[in-house]
């Protein structure tokens, strides 16, 4: 008897459905076709233990497995379920009628219980364009694939509930989710807030600007000077997310298996942190199964480097194509898979070996030499898609002691998102560009023209402070942005002035000053 059950495989974003097809005939072998991994293969034990522990019979015959297509790769243990449905109808222990009206995964365990797989929620979103009935999924995966309107999604604590579905024994509801209030409600519940830090006005400035502008900044301070404290509670600034953005993070984040045990849409941008250990592969994404790395997880939110010098120099390169195109194609001998990357990009850093460089508590023990050496650790490629360098000191006792707090995430975040809306007008009519750091050469000259006295203020910091090239548009993104703050429609000079201010690294006399 021929059974079909169905399926589907995920291969970075993209799903493909996938037919399981079960023949049995005389005979006491078990073929595999369709190029199913180690993980798939394994499955026929756990299928035959879950059967056994739930006294059904795993058939005695001669048993053909087709995974079609059979050209695609098929990986993990989400063909479970699927394969031991079809097994089991294909040998008459249970009804087939109903098994084309369900797309399902899920993975068995030596009990039958099924735990949970990841990507449910690409997968959701497949099976209703595929125009499936629904869903069956494990429970702990059911309030993920939920998200998907439109969808009978039913969650299943074991493989027993799901054949007492199918047979019609028993009648199950399908999960629903309130997407939209649960979105909407934990939208600003943040853990962490601006208010907490005590002075550092002009790096909690420079912090405003570059969430304002999606710009990308790095800070330069010495230890202790409060970089990682405030680069943590950058999200809490950021404008909050819509609801497509929303759903394109939680598609990475269930690929990746991150999302927790009944969680649903990611209500806030992430913020990642990696280690300066991490590897090429798990910073960009790739392996064996192509995982997203690092850089897709912070998609629509932030990507935070500590200590950015520590990094190694090869992984810091990989980082250039992304942060220009904002997305990653990962390329490899039997595949090929692209991820969504569009971060805001903060790294932070001391100014020098020792660390203590320019702070007034501490003597610097490095030479001008030592220090131009540790820059020069970030190539200019990489810095000059950075667009915010801002210096930061130690904090004196007088701000550090002081009883009052300092101004809340809230109120910053509101002046952001007034920005924002601004920037979100002016390129309304350029799907591709959504806030002034991606600006083009060609809308910096339309949308970010000085007048005559911040065009004669940049010229001559340009001159004295021996600016470099690059630092030219650089300034001028930033000073849209800074204008956009304060509601102006012109880049006036004091706009210019503060800009100015952001480019501390680009400097000629960087590593001579106060040596």
């Amino acid at each position: 008897m021929l059974v079909k059950t169905y399926s589907a495989a995920v291969n970075g974003l993209d799903v493909t459905p996938v037919t399981i097809e079960v023949s049995l005939t005389r005979g006491v072998m078990y073929h595999l076709t369709g190029l199913g991994d180690e993980a798939v293969r394994e499955g026929r034990d756990r299928i035959a233990a879950a059967m056994q522990y739930n006294g059904l019979k795993f058939p005695k015959a001669d048993i053909t497995v087709n995974m079609a297509p059979a050209d695609l790769k098929k990986e993990g243990s989400s063909f479970d379920l699927p394969l031991a449905i079809a097994i089991l109808a294909a040998d008459g222990q249970i009804s087939s009628q109903a098994l084309g009206r369900f797309m399902m995964v899920g993975e068995l365990g030596l009990d039958g219980k099924l735990q949970p797989v990841k990507g449910v929620l690409p997968v959701a979103i497949k099976a209703r364009l595929e125009h499936y009935e629904g869903l069956i999924v494990p429970t702990a995966n059911a309030r993920e694939a939920a998200i998907v309107n439109q969808l009978n999604v039913y969650g299943m604590d074991s493989m027993a509930d799901v054949i007492s579905f199918l047979d019609g024994k028993t009648q199950c509801q399908p999960v629903v989710v309130d997407t939209r209030r649960e979105f909407f409600e934990h939208q600003y519940n943040f853990d962490l807030d601006f208010s907490d830090v005590r002075g550092q006005e002009n790096v909690k400035r420079a912090l405003e600007v570059a969430a304002a502008g999606g710009h990308n900044l790095i800070m330069i301070g010495p230890p202790g000077s409060g970089k990682s404290m405030m680069a943590k509670r950058l999200p809490s600034i950021l404008p909050p997310l819509t609801l497509a953005e929303s759903l394109e993070t939680t598609q990475i984040h269930s690929v990746a298996g991150l999302l927790s045990r009944g969680s649903s849409l990611i209500s806030q941008r992430p913020f990642r942190s990696p280690h300066h250990t991490i590897s090429e592969a798990a910073l960009v994404g790739g392996g064996t199964n192509p995982m997203p790395g690092e850089i897709s997880q912070a998609h629509n939110g932030v990507l935070f480097c500590d200590e950015l010098p520590e990094f190694s120099k090869h992984t810091l390169e990989v980082l250039r194509q992304p942060l220009e195109d904002r997305v990653i194609t990962i390329s490899r001998a039997k595949y090929t898979v692209t991820y969504p990357c569009s971060f805001m990009f903060v790294a932070s850093m001391n100014p020098c070996p020792c660390g203590y460089y320019g702070d007034p508590t501490h003597h610097c023990v490095c030479t001008p030499g030592q220090i131009q050496h540790y820059l020069n650790k970030i190539s200019g490629p990489l810095m000059d898609r950075i667009d915010i360098q801002c210096e930061i000191s130690a904090l004196p006792f007088k701000d550090l002691s002081r009883a009052q707090l300092g101004e809340p995430s809230a109120t910053i975040r509101e002046r952001v998102i007034a920005a924002r809306a601004l920037q979100t007008e002016r390129f309304k009519d350029n799907r591709l560009i959504h806030c002034n750091a991606q600006m083009t050469e060609r809308m910096i000259h339309r949308y970010a023209e000085p007048d005559d006295k911040g065009l004669e203020l940049l010229r001559v910091a340009m001159e004295r402070l021996s600016l470099s090239a690059r630092a030219y548009s650089r300034i001028l993104k930033v000073a849209r942005t800074i204008a956009d703050l304060a509601g102006a429609e012109r880049i006036a000079q004091e706009h210019i002035a503060e800009a100015i201010g952001y480019r501390q690294l680009d400097r000629g006399d960087w590593a001579e000053r106060g040596a």
